[in-house]
């Protein structure tokens, strides 16, 4: 696997953001996934916040997988890793980062792979722990 994403980053391909190319890009290099817990994560904030449907987040997802994005299942290893991460380097007001950021991040490092990322706190954890960032631009183009 050469690359995990965040929700952030598929929703930002899906809805348009500044990150989207990217992403993208990134996609067409094949080998990249998303955690099964951030699939997650991207259906509800694509549902409820900005509600689209869930047919069409759906089929968006579909396309995504279709193209090769695979979900990669969140296994003890991963599990473990996440809970030390988020017990480790949770601050909340200098790094608040969610379990799930700590899922894609623990998943990232388990295989090896990079972190695409516009969360300036979970990136600045995962440059901690060594694994490689792939700065995405926020909503506002600013990258972590």
């Amino acid at each position: 696997m050469n690359t995990i994403l965040d929700a952030y980053a598929v929703i930002a391909a899906l809805a348009g953001e500044p990150a989207a190319s990217e992403v993208e890009a990134e996609l067409r290099k094949g080998d990249t996934g998303l955690t099964a817990v951030n699939l997650a994560e991207v259906i509800d904030q694509l549902v409820r916040p900005a509600r689209r449907s869930r047919q069409d987040v759906e089929a968006s997802l579909a396309s995504l997988t279709a193209g090769g994005m695979r979900v990669v299942p969140v296994d003890q290893s991963i599990g473990n890793l996440a809970g030390e991460i988020r017990a480790g380097h949770y601050q909340r007001r200098t790094a608040a980062i969610s379990l799930a950021d700590c899922i894609a991040l623990a998943a990232s490092s388990v295989l090896g792979a990079g972190l695409a990322t516009a969360d300036p706190a979970l990136a600045g954890v995962a440059r901690r722990l060594g694994v490689k960032v792939l700065a995405l631009p926020d909503s506002g183009g600013k990258r972590p």
